[in-house]
């Protein structure tokens, strides 16, 4: 195991835990939350997919034990982070890894929210509302992670992480 990025990893779960409890979009049963994106594109470039997993899985589970989470959480942020490592891989690019996470998140994952809807009893759920909360979450915590990662690469700092 590389001990760097499983320690980076536990930090971004903690400050994901904590940040989520202050800032959280709620719309009926779903609790979306920004910073959940923005760990999630920081994961797709820091430490890549299989730790981006882990950390959404991670933090989906401890959100949910702490209710600042839903069930909503699982694929969402799951396939958020996955995808946005996977644009993050394909072009190196930070803002790829941004739309990834959007994508992700925003648009398949909130679609992927419709079978979990219907497994905890809610089947006349609305996806209509459901996108357009994923999508706003989303795009907020990408937008805010792009720029604390482009203020790490401007200052140089970027650089000592990804190597």
């Amino acid at each position: 195991m590389n001990t760097r990025k499983l320690t980076l990893t536990s930090i971004l779960i903690a400050i994901n835990i904590v940040l989520s409890s202050f800032i959280i979009i709620p719309l009926g049963p779903i609790k979306a939350a920004p910073i959940q994106h923005l760990i999630n594109v920081l994961c797709a470039v820091l430490v890549g997919p299989w730790y981006g997993l882990a950390q959404a899985f991670i933090s989906s589970v401890l959100r949910i034990l702490f209710n600042t989470g839903s069930a909503f959480a699982f694929p969402g942020s799951m396939i958020g982070v996955f995808l946005a490592s996977v644009f993050y891989l394909y072009r190196r690019h930070i803002f790829m890894a941004a739309v990834g996470e959007v994508i992700g998140t925003g648009i398949i994952g909130s679609l992927m929210c419709i079978p979990v809807a219907w497994i905890i009893g809610l089947g006349d759920f609305a996806v209509k509302p459901l996108m357009v909360a994923f999508i706003l979450s989303s795009v907020i915590g990408a937008a805010i992670s792009y720029v604390i990662l482009m203020v790490l690469k401007k200052k140089g700092i970027l650089d000592r992480f990804i190597k």
